[in-house]
């Protein structure tokens, strides 16, 4: 069992080696291209040798790794997320005694801040390893098992369910001007000062586009990447989302996604499609874990109620949204610019921090297409034929086997 799982992970590190290669391959604006490399070449993210090394270090782990039942170690699990929000409110704790806008001694805040990673360090590769079997015996139990399963059966589930917690890279994103869609990401270093990010973007901008650098919750890589800076809900969300990334490459959807990635064969709704569908599978993956293993046990997620203050951030977020494209469709770029900085401020006085909001704020976040920075109607389509499907795994292959947006909207006549 183990040793198949080393072989498979091997080859899934491979194809995602030759991702790499066509993404760093293909320009379709060579000068532009040039410039954005110039720009970046400091900060880049370098991908393949994070697989090398990360690999190697899992390979490792899994020979020296203990069999455990997906029940062993929960209250490990609880103990470890209880850290880490211990850990930010220590963080911010520290950061406002430096700044002089609280009482508090340094020395201790900090001496309880290392204990708490060391303690953290010690628990993560246990960590890993249960949230991956509790994820993977979630996902066979939901009958998502092989996306190559019509055609192999290879006996364990494929991808192997494999992820790192960490501090993941960020991401630059770029938009033109005069519409909203991701037309380059590049990834960027895990560590960066907001100087560096909005050096970078002044540059990037310069050249006639809308960029934003933004925090990365996870990525598909193999392993897959994942914070290690959120809630224990968040880290299973996002541990199952990068994993079916991973699922879908092997469908026509997500050979789709790939080709967008690549830059082969552009398509904005194809990629909306791929993210929302993963998000949406994702979530109730990860509800059911929750659920199963640490709903009643777990506190470190539960958030004080909200104060009701009446701002409704999601509908704020749709017209904003709803504005700025009927702006762009008239050529009309520098007042939707002027738009976005004007509700960027309300947003901030209403207590919601957005340093940046522009066309590519939308293109990264609109890709969600059931999140309120999109107003794409994906998102709604999709949640209808998730309702009319008879369980998770038909509603993932269905729209797995799409290859357009136009099969989605067929689909629900």
């Amino acid at each position: 069992m183990i040793k198949s799982q080393f072989k498979i992970g091997l080859l899934f590190m491979a194809i995602s080696f030759l991702l790499c290669s066509f993404v760093t391959g293909c320009a379709l604006n060579k000068d532009f291209d040039w410039h954005l490399r110039n720009i970046t070449k400091p900060y880049r993210f370098d991908i393949v040798r994070w697989e090398f090394e990360a690999f190697g270090a899992e390979a490792g782990k899994i020979f020296s790794r203990k069999q455990r039942s997906s029940g062993d170690g929960v209250e490990e699990v609880t103990a470890y997320f209880a850290n880490i929000a211990r850990i930010k409110k220590l963080e911010a704790e520290i950061t406002a005694v430096e700044a002089g806008n609280r009482q508090g001694d340094l020395s201790t805040l900090e001496d309880e801040l290392n204990g708490l990673y060391q303690q953290n360090a010690e628990m993560v590769d246990t960590v890993e390893m249960l949230l991956e079997t509790q994820i993977r015996d979630v996902l066979s139990q939901e009958g998502i098992f092989n996306p190559l399963d019509k055609y192999v059966r290879v006996g364990i589930g494929f991808p192997p369910v494999n992820f790192e917690l960490g501090r993941p890279p960020h991401l630059l994103v770029i938009s033109p001007r005069d519409r909203i869609e991701s037309m380059r990401e590049v990834p960027l270093l895990p560590e960066m000062s907001t100087g560096d990010m909005e050096s970078i973007e002044a540059d990037v901008d310069s050249l006639g586009v809308s960029s934003l650098v933004v925090a990365l919750g996870g990525m598909a890589t193999y392993p897959s990447y994942v914070t290690d800076k959120a809630s224990l809900r968040f880290t299973l969300d996002t541990a199952t989302e990068e994993w079916l990334h991973q699922y879908l490459a092997f469908k026509p959807l997500g050979f789709r996604y790939v080709l967008d990635l690549t830059g082969i064969r552009r398509d904005y709704e194809i990629v909306t499609m791929n993210e929302t569908l993963a998000g949406m599978v994702s979530k109730e993956i990860g509800e059911i874990v929750y659920e199963k293993y640490y709903a009643p046990k777990e506190t470190g997620d539960i958030a004080p109620e909200a104060a009701e203050s009446g701002f409704d951030l999601n509908q704020e977020m749709r017209e904003i949204r709803r504005v700025v494209d009927s702006y762009l469709a008239r050529g009309e770029i520098e007042q939707a610019e002027e738009f976005m900085e004007q509700k960027r401020l309300y947003l901030v006085e209403n207590g919601y921090h957005i340093r940046k909001l522009n066309q590519a704020y939308f293109a990264f976040h609109g890709a969600y297409a059931d999140k309120p920075t999109s107003i794409s109607p994906i998102g709604i389509e999709l949640k209808q034929l998730r309702s009319r499907s008879d369980s998770l795994k038909d509603f993932l292959e269905t729209v797995a086997a799409m290859t357009s947006r136009q099969e989605l909207a067929e689909s629900l006549r």
